[in-house]
């Protein structure tokens, strides 16, 4: 028990350093520095190495226990620049996934309607194609033509478009699809589908999971910045590449996310119908939609 508090300990500590204490340490800095430059010696290098010098003069001059005391408060303020962020982790994570708040829902709603014309217009376009040019003789350049347009449809959203951001389309067209498809109710049936997916399954979506994690982390670093703009313009510069950059891989690791999670219950949802006892131990192949229905029936248990 001892070496497992003391290997918990040791992760701890590595967490906190990552995730509060080396960007606090960041923001600690830049805020200095906007705080001595501001606005109009924003970028005034020569000044900012004449504060750095006076400080460190000061600070060789105190004595030990003021040292310690500022090295201590520099730290303090770090993680509480850190605690801040952790904080925001949570409005922003609702935020891309489209869980605006209660005064957002009527630009909720008109988002959403935006985007479900927008994808209705493309899939209407592509039914007009396939019933202009049946299949038998299509030729190479049409069936490219519809292609294109399927692609469209997909990369805006694999189903309809149900909530106002495109990552939150993707989680909600993967409850969609496995709704349509076969019958499976996934906000009831995916804790049951977790636990019988196999271990490497779990670790795939558990990895996709904390990427998703890590990039709200970095994003929520941009709001800090974005107020420090206010006194200092180049945090704003830091907050724009910051966001930008956070919400790209955002997209990249949802995108990771739901193509793993829909692939879990097109391979195992028999799994989980086998253990339900909805399905014969020896049966194969994909999910039927009765049996997916049965499976919805189980475990929403009259809810």
């Amino acid at each position: 028990m001892g070496n497992f508090f003391g290997e918990l300990a040791k992760k701890l500590a590595e967490r906190w350093v990552g995730l509060l204490a080396v960007p606090g340490l960041l923001f600690v800095s830049c805020a200095w520095a906007g705080l001595q430059l501001g606005w109009t010696y924003a970028l005034d290098l020569r000044l900012l190495a004449s504060k750095t010098t006076a400080l460190g003069a000061s600070l060789n001059k105190a004595s030990g226990p003021a040292q310690i005391l500022a090295i201590v408060a520099l730290l303090l303020a770090a993680a509480g620049v850190g605690l801040i962020v952790q904080a925001l982790t949570a409005p922003l994570r609702a935020w891309w996934l489209g869980q605006w708040p209660t005064g957002l829902r009527w630009a909720a709603r008109w988002r959403t309607r935006a985007r479900t014309g927008r994808w209705v217009r493309l899939v209407e376009h592509r039914q007009q194609l396939q019933r202009r040019y049946p299949l038998p003789g299509r030729t190479p350049e049409r069936q490219h033509d519809i292609d294109t347009i399927a692609h469209r449809i997909n990369r805006l959203s694999p189903a309809k478009p149900a909530r106002p951001t495109w990552m939150g389309d993707r989680i909600a067209a993967v409850e969609q699809i496995s709704l349509d498809r076969y019958g499976l109710d996934l906000r009831f049936g995916w804790p049951r589908l977790w636990l019988v997916l196999p271990e490497h399954i779990r670790a795939e979506l558990t990895t996709a999971n904390g990427q998703f994690a890590t990039t709200i982390v970095t994003g929520a670093w941009a709001l800090p910045y974005l107020v420090l703009g206010t006194l200092w313009w180049p945090a704003l510069l830091i907050a724009l590449v910051t966001g930008l950059s956070a919400w790209t891989r955002a997209r990249t690791a949802i995108a990771e996310l739901t193509d793993l999670s829909e692939s879990a219950v097109d391979l195992h949802g028999r799994t989980l119908a086998v253990a339900l006892g909805t399905a014969p131990a020896d049966s194969t192949g994909s999910l039927t939609p009765a049996e997916g229905q049965q499976i919805t029936r189980q475990v929403r248990k009259g809810r």
